[in-house]
Protein backbone atom coordinates (compact mmCIF):
# COMPACT_ATOMS: atom_id res chain seq x y z
CA UNK A 1 0.00 0.00 0.00
CA UNK A 2 1.88 3.17 -1.28
CA UNK A 3 0.86 6.06 1.11
CA UNK A 4 2.77 8.82 -0.72
CA UNK A 5 0.58 11.97 -1.48
CA UNK A 6 1.69 15.27 -3.17
CA UNK A 7 0.38 17.79 -2.65
CA UNK A 8 0.47 21.42 -4.93
CA UNK A 9 3.55 23.93 -3.02
CA UNK A 10 1.03 26.45 -3.09
CA UNK A 11 -1.27 24.61 -0.52
CA UNK A 12 1.72 23.37 1.69
CA UNK A 13 2.62 27.12 1.77
CA UNK A 14 -1.02 28.09 2.90
CA UNK A 15 -1.02 25.33 4.91
CA UNK A 16 2.50 26.56 6.45
CA UNK A 17 1.50 29.94 7.11
CA UNK A 18 -1.71 28.87 8.57
CA UNK A 19 0.32 26.84 11.17
CA UNK A 20 2.65 29.62 11.72
CA UNK A 21 -0.04 32.59 12.32
CA UNK A 22 -1.10 30.03 15.00
CA UNK A 23 1.70 29.17 17.14
CA UNK A 24 3.22 32.97 16.81
CA UNK A 25 0.55 34.39 19.74
CA UNK A 26 1.92 31.07 22.11
CA UNK A 27 4.98 31.78 21.04
CA UNK A 28 5.56 35.02 21.51
CA UNK A 29 3.70 35.22 25.06
CA UNK A 30 6.02 32.49 26.51
CA UNK A 31 9.10 33.97 28.73
CA UNK A 32 12.77 33.30 27.44
CA UNK A 33 14.96 32.42 29.98
CA UNK A 34 16.48 35.69 29.38
CA UNK A 35 13.21 37.47 30.66
CA UNK A 36 13.68 35.63 33.97
CA UNK A 37 13.04 37.61 37.09
CA UNK A 38 14.62 36.29 40.33
CA UNK A 39 14.75 36.78 43.90
CA UNK A 40 17.39 37.50 46.04
CA UNK A 41 17.66 33.74 46.84
CA UNK A 42 17.89 33.18 43.28
CA UNK A 43 20.05 36.05 42.56
CA UNK A 44 22.32 34.98 44.54
CA UNK A 45 22.20 31.56 43.85
CA UNK A 46 22.91 32.59 40.13
CA UNK A 47 25.95 34.74 41.22
CA UNK A 48 27.41 32.02 43.63
CA UNK A 49 27.66 35.08 46.60
CA UNK A 50 25.86 34.97 50.02
CA UNK A 51 22.58 36.65 50.30
CA UNK A 52 24.00 39.40 52.66
CA UNK A 53 26.34 40.46 49.48
CA UNK A 54 23.06 40.97 47.28
CA UNK A 55 21.71 43.23 49.98
CA UNK A 56 24.94 45.23 50.21
CA UNK A 57 25.50 45.26 46.25
CA UNK A 58 21.44 47.01 46.04
CA UNK A 59 21.84 49.27 48.89
CA UNK A 60 25.16 50.28 47.05
CA UNK A 61 23.18 50.74 43.85
CA UNK A 62 26.44 48.30 42.48
CA UNK A 63 23.96 46.10 41.27
CA UNK A 64 20.99 46.65 38.77
CA UNK A 65 17.69 45.68 40.61
CA UNK A 66 14.11 46.53 40.58
CA UNK A 67 11.47 46.78 43.48
CA UNK A 68 8.19 45.37 43.25
CA UNK A 69 6.90 46.87 46.39
CA UNK A 70 9.09 46.01 49.25
CA UNK A 71 10.62 43.22 47.16
CA UNK A 72 14.36 42.77 45.28
CA UNK A 73 13.55 41.77 41.92
CA UNK A 74 16.27 40.94 39.00
CA UNK A 75 15.68 40.19 35.26
CA UNK A 76 18.68 37.91 34.12
CA UNK A 77 19.44 39.63 31.18
CA UNK A 78 20.20 42.94 32.87
CA UNK A 79 22.33 41.02 35.23
CA UNK A 80 23.91 39.01 32.07
CA UNK A 81 24.79 42.46 30.26
CA UNK A 82 26.05 43.63 33.75
CA UNK A 83 28.07 41.37 34.35
CA UNK A 84 29.87 41.48 31.15
CA UNK A 85 30.12 45.28 31.44
CA UNK A 86 32.02 44.33 34.61
CA UNK A 87 34.56 42.11 33.61
CA UNK A 88 38.39 42.26 33.12
CA UNK A 89 39.89 40.98 30.69
CA UNK A 90 43.03 38.97 31.05
CA UNK A 91 46.19 41.11 31.09
CA UNK A 92 48.17 38.25 29.65
CA UNK A 93 47.58 35.14 27.42
CA UNK A 94 47.31 31.89 29.30
CA UNK A 95 49.90 29.87 29.61
CA UNK A 96 51.00 27.22 26.63
CA UNK A 97 49.82 24.57 28.61
CA UNK A 98 46.16 25.15 29.19
CA UNK A 99 46.28 26.44 25.31
CA UNK A 100 46.48 22.59 24.03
Amino acid sequence: MDLHMHFPPELLDAIAEAVIAKLKPLLSSRKTAEDELFDVDGIAAYLRVDRQRIYEWTSQSAIPHTKVGKFLRFRKSVIDRWLSDHSTPSASPPPARILR
